[in-house]
């Protein structure tokens, strides 16, 4: 048996079903932020030892999701390393061995008690108000026994042999915690057709990868005192170092109602975020905070200021609610902080095909330039970009009936018609030259600059509202913008 290692060693481990969803991110964050604040060492391990659930489209998914946030990892799939393979569903013959000496050394039994046996014993407990769990019916089964029950064509399932006795360990998020032995019963560990069980599977691996922290949602804290006792059995019969991992379990994520985050909730799914915009960073900074602070006063901070500070011993045991409105408040802040050109960068997926309702022919790369650092401070997300800059590249302005029916009130046409004649003598090199055009013309019918130049915004962009006027009309040009302005004045006549 080797010693332990001494650097940290910890595993991020999802099933590769369906979307990823935003809990699962929070928790590979922590376990990356973890391992890299104290060099050590980001496990990427793939749970697909369910064939009904995993898919290859999923496994490639999550792959994509980690690259994507920069979540990089230094063992698993793709980068290998000492204790490959890291997907479940490749080793197999790893956990039948693992199963068949557990039972040859008493740590494990075969177990023939059917659905409805088990269900009526459970009924009854309930019934005297005693713990439902596994009574250890087949605990000690005799030859003659086994021989009956096999007779009658029944298959076992193989449940771990609890120890008699109470199992404490401290918890790194919620403190000391004790299980008495009554509410700990024997548990499977393989199903009845010899497929392993994530009861087996998960710790086996653990231990065999030398694993020194498992940091996972508290959803799983009920199985930790099971996994203890099965580290136990599995030093006994020489698998792993011996270690025991320290545990610590991450906060509820919270959704509307007060209800736990699930996949089914919109807002859960990763996916929704990327193709919103939502900049690796921004999306990391707010997930950090969902159960985490960098300080009691600061919300904003880069990934590598993370890293700098984490602890897991900070993070807050209480369940942490997620809110979208601060999420996306958040990402505005990385938006505006990126380097021009980097934002520029970033814009280019929502600037063309699917999202771009424009001709590809008609996009004007330095047209978007111009207007990308005032773009810049006014994005939630990326994908904003396309609705800002539309008008720049479409052959007439959307036609958004709400907003035009909100600027074109009584008066615009007299409004619109002024305001043509005082931008076809202003100086188009100075978006100053062009607010005075319109200022004057809304003076001259009473009307302070803000409801003057509402119609011609609509009239040249088809929106109320959208990046500074004066500044989009130098970029769309003198003869683009009187022509709009006449085919809006055109409207309001017929």
């Amino acid at each position: 048996m080797t010693s332990p290692s001494p650097s940290v060693r910890v595993r991020f481990c999802p099933s590769p079903t369906g979307n990823p969803h935003v809990g699962l991110v929070r928790t590979a964050l922590f376990n990356w932020a973890f391992a890299r604040h104290h060099g050590g060492t980001m496990v990427f391990r793939i749970e697909d030892t369910d064939a009904a659930r995993d898919s290859e489209e999923s496994y490639t998914a999550l792959l994509d999701s980690m690259r994507w946030l920069g979540l990089d990892w230094d063992e698993g799939p793709e980068t290998g390393g000492p204790h490959a393979p890291y997907r479940q569903s490749q080793r197999m013959d790893i956990y039948a061995d693992v199963a068949r000496r557990l039972r040859e050394a008493g740590r494990a039994y075969p177990c023939y008690c059917t659905t409805a046996e088990l269900e009526e014993r459970r009924e009854a407990a309930r019934a005297a108000g005693r713990h439902s769990g596994y009574d250890g019916h087949c605990r000690e089964l005799t030859a003659e026994q086994i021989a009956a029950y096999e007779a009658e064509g029944r298959a076992p399932i193989i449940r771990f042999r609890m120890p008699d006795e109470q199992i404490t360990f401290t918890d790194l998020v919620r403190g000391t915690l004790t299980f008495a032995p009554e509410h700990v019963s024997d548990y499977g560990i393989v199903r009845a057709n010899g497929a392993p069980l994530y009861t087996l599977v998960n710790p086996v691996d653990d231990a065999l990868m030398e694993i020194t922290h498992v940091l996972r949602g508290e959803d799983l804290l009920s199985s930790t005192p099971r996994q203890i006792a099965l580290y136990g059995a599995l030093a006994e019969i020489g698998v792993g170092t011996g270690r025991v991992p320290e545990f610590g379990h991450l906060p509820y994520v919270m959704g509307e109602g007060n209800k736990k985050l699930s996949k089914r909730d919109p807002e859960s799914s990763l996916n929704l975020y990327r193709e919103r915009g939502f900049l690796p960073s921004g999306l990391l900074n707010y997930l950090s905070l969902l159960g985490w602070s960098i300080a009691e006063d600061r919300d904003i901070f880069t990934v590598e200021e993370m890293v700098a500070a984490f602890e897991i011993g900070d993070v807050n045991a209480n369940p942490a609610r997620f809110d979208l409105k601060k999420a996306e408040a958040i990402n505005a802040v990385h938006v505006r902080e990126l380097p021009l050109d980097a934002f520029v960068a970033a814009c280019e997926p929502w600037l063309a095909a699917p999202y771009a309702p424009w001709k590809p022919e008609a996009f004007d790369r330095a047209a978007f330039e111009e207007l990308a650092p005032l773009a810049q401070t006014r994005l939630t997300v990326l994908s904003d970009i396309t609705a800002n800059v539309d008008f720049l590249f479409l052959d007439a302005p959307v036609e958004d009936e709400k907003s035009w029916a909100k600027a074109m009130k009584p008066g615009a046409e007299q409004v619109l018609a002024a305001a043509r004649e005082r931008l076809a003598a202003a100086d188009w090199s100075s978006a100053e030259s062009l607010k005075e055009a319109v200022q004057a013309a809304g003076e001259a019918h009473g009307l302070k600059l803000g409801k003057a130049q509402a119609p011609v915004r609509v009239a040249v962009t088809g929106r109320t509202v959208g990046l500074p006027l004066f500044e989009s009309l130098v970029v769309l040009g003198r003869e683009r913008t009187l022509a709009r302005i006449e085919a809006a004045l055109a409207r309001l006549a017929g």
